[in-house]
């Protein structure tokens, strides 16, 4: 996408314009929401999304993995559990530096994002929808914008209709959606892309089959709904694949896509040849529940040995297209937990 041209002037003053506009734009991510209220000016370059293509234009945006995590469960001062039921919330595992973060709770659900729920990201902001209301379980339409220059959480037009197990991928601006299946447990084939600049949902062609449980994947300029099944074929996960071309607007079929029978759900990668490839095979050690996240020339690999085993957290780097060694990787107690599923965030 090329940026648009944006007017910078008097930014730092006694500097030249370039030379003000390359020092912010080597301000780090973590610094952007005291940076803002320096002045109007630097408020609206920072949160111009033409500053954050400047900014990636010029490599010093950070890639970053965010998964949904779940949360340490909470304990009275006599040692006993304050709740019994399963939260979860949003971690932040830059693999750099080696650091772990959470995203502050959203204030409409302060206790755990909804159950279930869908996360994409796209021009440094992170796109949460969908799941279950964690007191009722009655599936909600909600869309929460969260803006990792200001730190705060924003409420988004929500969903045309409620979805759950749906596919999910996010390109310039833009986050499409996929398959799932209705309140009624019927697997749907319909696709809708929301606008994270305008805040509207734009309905696309179907898929020539519904698709419950699928998983998504952004390739390019391809958004591919991975297996899934119809409403006839309850857990019977189809081995093809729709892939939706975003210039074109037209579906199209890959057959023999995925292993037949297998859940597809965050373990979905692809291969330098442009085959798909299960994260769960990665190791022994992530066999079970195993998530993916690209974070550009690394990948986090969660999951366990075991069913009930302990989480185990491992970062692959990939040169020249080939996926190369695991090494495991220490993570703090508190973030320790079960990953649902995650994305990589470009800030």
């Amino acid at each position: 996408m090329e940026m648009i041209e944006f007017e910078f002037s008097e930014l730092i003053p006694g500097l030249p314009e370039e030379l003000g506009l390359d020092c912010i734009t080597r301000l780090p991510y973590t610094t952007h929401r005291l940076a803002s209220a320096v002045c109007r000016r630097w408020h609206q370059l920072i949160s111009s999304p033409d500053f954050y293509y400047h900014r990636r234009k010029s490599g010093t945006t950070r890639l970053l993995a965010c998964f949904i995590q779940a949360l340490p469960p909470a304990f009275s001062t006599t040692g006993w559990k304050l709740c019994t039921s399963l939260a979860y919330g949003l971690t932040v595992f830059d693999s750099l530096s080696q650091s772990w973060d959470r995203i502050p709770p959203i204030p409409q659900y302060p206790d755990g994002v909804p159950l279930f729920c869908h996360i994409a990201s796209t021009e440094g902001k992170l796109v949460l929808m969908g799941g279950w209301d964690p007191e009722t379980y009655d599936p909600i339409v909600d869309v929460f914008v969260y803006d990792f220059t200001r730190c705060v959480w924003r409420k988004g037009k929500d969903m045309p209709s409620k979805r759950s197990f749906f596919a999910i991928g996010a390109s310039d601006g833009r986050i499409y959606i996929s398959g799932g299946h209705d309140e009624s447990k019927n697997a749907l084939k319909s696709a809708w892309v929301y606008d994270l600049r305008t805040d509207k949902w734009t309905e696309l062609p179907q898929m020539s089959q519904g698709r419950d449980e699928c998983e998504g994947l952004m390739v390019g300029r391809e958004f591919w709904v991975v297996s899934g099944y119809d409403t006839e074929r309850q857990g019977m996960f189809d081995a093809s694949a729709e892939v939706f071309n975003l210039d074109s607007g037209e579906w199209r079929v890959v057959e023999e896509a995925w292993e037949a029978g297998r859940c597809p759900r965050a373990c979905v990668g692809m291969d330098k040849e442009g085959k798909l490839t299960n994260w769960s095979e990665s190791a022994p050690a992530v066999r079970v529940g195993a998530c993916g996240m690209v974070i550009g020339s690394r990948t986090l690999v969660t999951g366990s040995e075991y069913q009930g085993a302990p989480q185990n957290f491992y970062v692959m780097k990939t040169e020249e297209g080939q996926n190369g060694k695991m090494t495991k990787i220490k993570v703090p107690e508190e973030y320790g937990g079960y990953v649902q599923s995650g994305c990589c965030v470009e800030v």
